[in-house]
């Protein structure tokens, strides 16, 4: 499932990134990488804010939902 139907303080596992190449390389310099955890920390209109590799990281809706869990 996406990383927008993730519930908050809840940790998954990445399971796969999609999208275009350069859209995942994005991603993956953000930190997110298929294996990875990731938390959301919360939620506002759909944004994301999660915490990745230690780090708090806001994303988009349509970048979240590359994301899969």
């Amino acid at each position: 499932m996406p990383l927008t139907f993730a519930d908050v303080g809840e940790e998954n596992q990445i399971r796969k990134i999609g999208g275009k190449p350069e859209v995942r390389a994005h991603l993956e310099n953000l930190g997110f990488v298929t294996g990875g955890r990731v938390t959301v920390i919360s939620t506002m209109g759909g944004n994301l804010i999660v915490n990745v590799k230690d780090t708090r990281v806001a994303i988009s809706k349509e970048m979240a939902g590359k994301i899969m869990i």
